[in-house]
C-alpha cells in the first residue's frame, strides 16, 4: 500500500491553447506526503518522518523516511544529522508496520522492551537537501495470541543514497487496552497519572549535555557527581507530543544520550551507538535518578558510558552509549 496523492487535471486546469485547437491538460503528477500521523502515534503532522511503505515478501518491508535539515529537537549539530533521529524513525516505522502490516488496531499500546542502534557518522553528513532514508525491515520471533500480534523482534537497516547509514534492533510487546489497564492499574487513567505530576526540576546547563536550549534539557543537577534527576516536562512539544501515562521511551533515550555527553566531558560528541533496555515503566509522580559510569571502549577505541535510571530504588531503564568526538 502506498500513500500517494494525485492532483487531477480538473484541479490543475487546462493550459492555454491557440484559437481553434483543443486545450491540452497537464498530466497528473504524484505528490509526496507523510503517512497518516495516527499510524505513528503522533498528534503533530510536522513530527511525522515517514513518507511511504511497501511489503517485500513474508515478514519483510521497506519504509521510506525524510529527515529535515532543521528540526526543533532532533536538529543537526556539527554538520551531522542527529543519530537519535534514527531511533525515532524506527519507532515510527515499527508502529506503522504493526498497524498496516500486522493488523494491530489503533489505540492498542505498543511497549518497547529493548532498542539498540549503531550509526555511521559519515553517512549522517548534512547536505543541501533533506536526507531521504530507506529503511529495510525484517520481522523475527513473532508472538501471537490467537490471531493477535503480541510482540516481536525487528531489525531495521537504514540506507541513504544506497549507503548503509545504520542498524537498529528492537523488541516490543502489544497489548489490548483491557490488558494494558490491568498492567498499569490506576496509572492507566491519564487524569489520575497527570494529577500526580511532579513539576519539572531545574535544568543543568544546556552546553553540558549537548543542547543549546534550556527547554530541551532532560537532566537536573544533584550534589553527587555522575548522578542527575530526570527532568520531565510534559509541555515539551516533541517528547510529549500527546498525553501519556508514563515517561516515554524516547525521553529515556534522550536522558541516556545527555548523561553520556555530560560524562564524556568538554568537546563536541555524538552518540554513534546505544544499547537500551526498558525494565519497567518510569512513572510521572516520583523522582527518577540517572547515573553514569565508564564502560570501557568499543573496537574502534571510542568510549562507552553505562547509564542507569532508577525510581523508588528499582531500575527502570539501562543503556550503554558509545560516544565519538566530532569537529
Amino acid at each position: 500500500m502506498t500513500v500517494v496523492l494525485t492532483v487531477p487535471p480538473a484541479v490543475r486546469g487546462p493550459r492555454a491553447a491557440p484559437p481553434g485547437q483543443s486545450a491540452a491538460l497537464t498530466p497528473p503528477r504524484p505528490l509526496t506526503t507523510t503517512v497518516p500521523r495516527e499510524y505513528v502515534h503522533r498528534s503533530s503532522v510536522t513530527e511525522v518522518f515517514l513518507t511511504d511503505w511497501r511489503g517485500n515478501g513474508a515478514d519483510a518491508w521497506t519504509v521510506a523516511a525524510q529527515w529535515p535539515r532543521a528540526h526543533s529537537f532532533y536538529g543537526p549539530a556539527h554538520g551531522l544529522h542527529d543519530p537519535v533521529m534514527l531511533a525515532e524513525t524506527v519507532r515510527q516505522a515499527g508502529l506503522l508496520l504493526n498497524h498496516v502490516g500486522h493488523g494491530v488496531p489503533l489505540g492498542h499500546p505498543v511497549i518497547w522492551g529493548s532498542m539498540r542502534y549503531t550509526a555511521d557518522p559519515e553517512a549522517l553528513a548534512v547536505t543541501g537537501a533533506p536526507a531521504d532514508v530507506d529503511v529495510h525491515v525484517s520481522d523475527h520471533d513473532i508472538v501471537r495470541r490467537g490471531s493477535r500480534l503480541a510482540g516481536m523482534r525487528q531489525i531495521f537497516d537504514a540506507y541513504r543514497d544506497d549507503r548503509h547509514l545504520g542498524r537498529v534492533e528492537c523488541t516490543f510487546t502489544c497489548h489490548v487496552p483491557a490488558v494494558y489497564r490491568r498492567l498499569r492499574g490506576p496509572y492507566a487513567d491519564l487524569g489520575h497519572a497527570h494529577s500526580r505530576l511532579l513539576p519539572p526540576a531545574a535544568p543543568v546547563r544546556p552546553a553540558l549535555v549537548g543542547r543549546d536550549r534550556t527547554a530541551d534539557v532532560v537532566l537536573s543537577p544533584t550534589d553527587e557527581a555522575g548522578r542527575w534527576q530526570l527532568r520531565v516536562d510534559t509541555a515539551h512539544p516533541v517528547l510529549f507530543d500527546h498525553p501519556v501515562d508514563h515517561a516515554p521511551g524516547m525521553l529515556m533515550v534522550e536522558a541516556a544520550r545527555q548523561a553520556a555527553y555530560a560524562a564524556a566531558g568538554p568537546g563536541p560528541t555524538i552518540a554513534v551507538a546505544m544499547d537500551c533496555t526498558f525494565v519497567r515503566y518510569a512513572e510521572l509522580d516520583a523522582p527518577c535518578w540517572i547515573r553514569t559510569e565508564a564502560a570501557g571502549h568499543d573496537d574502534a577505541g571510542r568510549p562507552r558510558v553505562a547509564v542507569t535510571a532508577e525510581q523508588n530504588d528499582h531500575p527502570v531503564f539501562t543503556a550503554t552509549v558509545t560516544c565519538a568526538p566530532v569537529g
